[in-house]
């Protein structure tokens, strides 16, 4: 049975990776990336599942932000779901922040760009 038929989705839904499963590499790979940091800051200062993947005002196309969101995916950071024709998105702050504390906290600083 194709997606469309069993849910109405025209995608398939997103696969989420517990942060427990996550190394601390990969944590910090997800990290590295200035796109990546700018989502995650985004993400941090919006209630969760409003934000949307094409709300957010980042300097590359349509496929690099959704890689850009299947790595956050992939490093425990983000959790997806899609509502009608948008994928909304929120951070997962508290599992995160379990698994690798303080982590976020310094990512978020204000101070962290230098």
């Amino acid at each position: 049975m194709s997606n469309k038929a069993a849910g109405g989705s025209h995608r398939a839904a997103p696969v989420h990776t517990d942060p427990e499963d996550v190394s601390v590499l990969t944590a910090l790979s997800a990290l590295a990336d200035p796109v990546r940091i700018e989502l995650i800051r985004e993400l941090a200062g919006s209630p969760e599942w409003t934000r949307s993947c094409g709300s957010f005002d980042v300097p590359v196309g349509k496929a690099a932000k959704s890689h850009h969101f299947a790595v956050l995916r992939g490093a425990g950071l983000v959790e997806q779901r899609d509502e009608g024709p948008k994928r909304v998105n929120r951070l997962r702050r508290e599992e995160f922040d379990a698994r690798f504390p303080g982590l976020l906290d310094l990512l978020l600083r204000t101070d962290a760009d230098g």
